[in-house]
């Protein structure tokens, strides 16, 4: 199996180390990883893509790049450029430092590596490590995700629904803010919101008087709706959200066409 591997940290990011030991050990020892990351943090992008310049990429080892671009980009390299037409098996995106559940789903370069992979018509999955008290006192925070990674990927690959359609499905998977041990097991969940946690901008004055913005992100641990992946996350469980980069909201179509034709 040949895996291409990216994130939204950084390649430096110590996520990114763990979800490339996921990718060794679901590749197995006569599999490929492949890794393009991008070579500064890009938290934050979605689904940003860089086509009004070029970006530089440079090989930094064995399989392994860092491409001064979004995530999405980083796929795009890795499977038009890199791979040199031998398309990867699975791309991988992750282990983002933070969870992408709720409403983060729109923001996220992790999660935007994993649709540009669906895009280009290759099954995808996303992984972050929601961060808590919890894990605040672990030795390794991504610990939940380091310990149940590869299970969870195998069991995506071996059981979930991965179709052929223009939008092709791909997954969101979020590892709970607790120990490894503490896991409680996997729930299937659909995306949740956050009410009243919208992000922010507070200013600043810099010493030359200029005034800069910083966007401030709100509380993660709010409740949601039972069932959905923040609940399901807070409770202990891994997460796993099936998504698509079809935005349509399908269930209004036949009502807008009855008022508006």
């Amino acid at each position: 199996m040949r895996i291409l591997v990216t994130n939204d940290d950084g390649i430096n990011a110590p996520g990114l180390k763990v979800l490339e030991a996921i990718a060794a050990a679901v590749a197995g020892p006569s599999g490929e990883v492949w890794t393009v990351a991008p070579a500064f943090e890009q938290s934050g992008v979605g689904h940003a893509i860089t086509y009004t310049h070029p970006t530089m990429i440079a090989e930094l080892g064995p399989r392994r790049f860092a491409a001064e671009g979004s995530p999405a980009d980083c796929v795009l390299a890795g499977v038009h450029d890199v791979l040199k037409g031998q398309r990867p098996d699975l791309v991988l995106s992750g282990v983002n430092r933070g969870n992408n559940s709720g409403e983060n789903v729109v923001y996220s370069g992790t999660v935007g590596g994993a649709m540009e992979g669906a895009l280009q018509g290759l099954p995808s999955i996303a992984l972050s490590q929601f961060m808590g008290p919890a894990t605040q006192t672990l030795d390794d925070p991504f610990e939940a995700a380091a310990r149940h990674g590869a299970a969870t990927v195998r069991a995506l690959l071996d059981k979930a629904i991965w179709d052929d359609s223009d939008y092709r499905l791909f997954y969101n998977v979020n590892f709970p803010p607790v120990a490894g041990d503490d896991v409680a097991g996997l729930r299937v969940t659909r995306q949740g919101y956050r009410p009243n946690t919208y992000f922010t901008v507070e200013p600043h004055l810099a010493p030359s008087g200029r005034r800069f913005l910083w966007v401030r992100g709100a509380a993660q641990s709010v409740d949601t709706e039972p069932g959905t992946d923040v609940a399901e996350n807070m409770a202990g469980y891994i997460t796993v959200t099936p998504l698509r980069a079809d935005l349509t909201a399908h269930e209004t179509l036949a009502e807008l066409k009855d008022r508006l034709e």
